[in-house]
């Protein structure tokens, strides 16, 4: 008897830190997509979510850079990925501490790439701050758009600008909440009950800190107080102790 031919999937290819890269592959293999993905510093994965490669697939259809810590990595990443992809195939790249618009200058294929907010956790959120660079074509960011949607997501378009939004946000409050225990007004525990019960967030600055990691936090905050030079990203440092020297706050 013929076989009834089945469409071969759309293929998204992830590179960059964890864990955003198993979050995203959990999210898209969820949604119906192939997934590859560069598995250097990447923890176990399912393997029927997802194909580990340390080479490039030939028929990747979209790819997602998610690396905030280390940029000169995330560099050769894009450069790899412009070099290796067809020219009509579109990259969305975390730009939350460099610019889309600055990485697009790392790239020949500039109307590509297209940046926006990738933070431990945040692909569970139902938002996604995007942000076109200054070659993005009309077409580029449809396709991103899509993409998203495919994946249930919405998007919120914004400037391209370090940090972003949520994350420009967020990082300071944590900051500060850093020097308030540096200077022992609170103990971690007193100043999250503080800002749950007082302003009524979700989840306290410690505890956002420990979702998003530390050294995620430090990355964001050294990439604002390093593009605007200003006084109020001064980063806190207990803070920059707690990013280099791993989970030992969480036991004060």
């Amino acid at each position: 008897m013929p076989r009834v031919h089945q469409p071969e999937k759309a293929v998204v290819y992830i590179l960059g830190d964890s864990p955003m890269v198993e979050e995203y592959i959990v999210l898209c293999s969820s949604h119906g997509y192939a997934v590859a993905y560069d598995a250097e510093g990447i923890g176990a994965v399912d393997a029927s979510l997802a194909r580990k490669t340390a080479k490039m697939p030939e028929n990747v259809s979209f790819a997602l850079e998610l690396t905030n810590i280390d940029l000169e990595k995330k560099r050769k990443n894009l450069e790899a990925l412009d070099k290796a992809l067809p020219v009509t195939t579109a990259i969305v790249s975390s730009s939350v501490t460099v610019s889309a618009t600055e990485q697009s200058s790392w790239i020949h294929h500039k109307s590509r790439l297209v940046g926006f907010c990738s933070l431990p956790t945040l692909s569970t959120a139902s938002l996604v701050e995007v942000a076109p660079t200054v070659f993005s074509p009309a077409e580029t960011i449809q396709v991103v758009q899509r993409f998203f949607k495919s994946v249930g997501k919405e998007i919120e378009l914004v400037q391209d600008r370090v940090g972003m939004v949520f994350p420009r946000i967020v990082c300071q409050i944590i900051n500060e909440a850093a020097f308030v225990l540096q200077e022992e007004v609170a103990s971690p525990q007193d100043i999250d009950l503080a800002m749950k019960l007082g302003a009524n967030f979700p989840f306290g600055p410690i505890e956002w800190a420990d979702k998003l990691g530390m050294q995620q936090v430090y990355a964001v905050l050294s990439a604002l107080h390093r593009d605007l030079g200003e006084e109020r990203y001064r980063i806190s440092p207990l803070l920059r102790q707690m990013a280099l020297s791993g989970s030992w706050w969480k036991r004060m």
